[in-house]
């Protein structure tokens, strides 16, 4: 990618909407030079419900990174996920003539081609092709076979679906904003970008990114992308819990789950005591933290039982040395390590992103990492297709070279 390039992603989330703007230097280091973020609305479980709210959410992310980067951001790489994602794996064969010459990048895309070649029904679309290894004339596990000899090239490869009718929705909303999609990317794939470590992706590891409506899950194995699910549960379910147990509102329920929250009852005293709004005519109540934090354990419980029947349905349980790595904004609360291992019996961290530069303590927490996921995918994966945009505040100063040079020709007869 050429240095000053730029291009930006769109995280469009169940709870919050986050554009981010980044530019590459001249060592091809990504830096963010604009950031947005605004509360979602017209989105439930990950999927747009109401076109026009989705876009006008969308449209207020956007217009604050426009500003702050002073880039017009008239594409960009966006996140997708839902319950309608699925996912599945696939062979693809083919015959390489003229061996000698060794197998191109070329034949790697024929084969991706011939796995994509799957029966996915007419209401579904393919999102990616992911290679997991190749295989040459029998010779399994093989990461990267160009240069090498062979007669025969398979690959397995992971294949992400979604319904078109999800898709078709987030697509008209981008583009009822003037804003063309560069790549749709799935979240979790994204996230890992992010926050994973190529050793982790090598030895085997789960990646779970926990955000308001849904738990995004990816498994990785021998550096690839092996399982990919989307399990309809996150953090807006326990605020619901919150509000519901300890009948108070929603709003007052989300505060006291970022501030006062934990996923592990008993590492809380019993004796701290909380002052929150309640409903009817009581006006304020106190309920005790150790209160809180069952409630959001039990529901943090239930959501760890999904993904571990999730691992043990995928078959690959035994093949994830390295644990499991939690992002998203639901990763934050206070003991969630803690009770992942207990549940899981799998090493469990909090994953935050990195990886870039510039406005970095705006973007820090594992809320983001699928935001800054995007950008990283796109200056990894995407870098050929970016499209070269001049800052605006560089248009200003080539007018005001332009005034420059009239204004001296302008002067010239009274000086001669």
């Amino acid at each position: 990618m050429a240095e000053g390039q730029m291009f930006a992603a769109i995280d469009v989330g169940t709870t919050k909407v986050c554009t981010l703007v980044g530019e590459v230097d001249e060592h091809q280091t990504l830096h963010v030079v604009g950031v947005g973020v605004t509360p979602s609305r017209g989105l439930r479980k990950g999927l747009v419900v109401n076109v026009d709210e989705a876009a006008n959410s969308i449209a207020l992310s956007v217009e604050q990174a426009e500003r702050l980067s002073g880039y017009k951001i008239d594409s960009a790489i966006v996140g997708v996920a839902g319950g309608h994602i699925g996912s599945l794996n696939s062979r693809g064969l083919v015959a390489i003539t003229r061996g000698h010459r060794g197998i191109t990048r070329e034949d790697m895309e024929r084969a991706l081609e011939s796995a994509r070649a799957v029966a996915v029904p007419t209401n579904r679309e393919i999102i990616h092709v992911i290679p997991r290894e190749y295989i040459i004339d029998g010779e399994a596990g093989i990461t990267n076979p160009v240069g090498l000899l062979a007669s025969r090239l398979e690959v397995e490869a992971h294949i992400v679906t979604g319904a078109v009718s999800s898709i078709q929705t987030l697509v008209r909303c981008m583009h009822s904003l003037g804003i063309q999609i560069d790549d749709l990317v799935l979240q979790p794939l994204a996230s890992s970008e992010a926050v994973l470590l190529p050793e982790e992706k090598e030895i085997g590891c789960m990646l779970v990114d926990i955000g308001g409506g849904t738990a995004d899950i990816a498994m990785f194995v021998n550096g690839s992308v092996w399982h990919t699910t989307i399990i309809p549960v996150g953090g807006n379910h326990i605020t619901n819990d919150i509000a519901i147990c300890l009948r108070t509102p929603v709003s007052t329920a989300e505060e006291i789950k970022i501030k006062y929250g934990c996923a592990l009852a008993q590492a809380v005293s019993n004796d701290e005591m909380i002052d929150i709004a309640a409903f009817g005519d009581r006006g304020r109540q106190a309920i005790s933290r150790h209160r809180l934090s069952q409630v959001i354990e039990a529901r943090m419980e239930e959501i760890f039982a999904l993904i571990l029947r999730e691992v043990r349905r995928s078959g690959y349980d035994g093949l994830l040395p390295a644990g499991v790595i939690l992002t998203g904004g639901t990763a934050s609360l206070a003991g969630i390590c803690d009770l992942g291992r207990e549940v899981l019996e799998l090493p469990v961290r909090v994953g935050s992103p990195h990886g870039v530069a510039g406005l970095v303590d705006a973007i820090s927490q594992p809320a983001y990492a699928t935001s800054v996921g995007l950008l990283l995918w796109g200056l990894r994966h995407n870098g050929g297709q970016a499209r070269g945009r001049q800052r605006s505040q560089q248009w200003t100063d080539i007018l005001e070279r332009f005034v420059g040079w009239i204004r001296a020709r302008w002067a010239w007869p009274g000086s001669a």
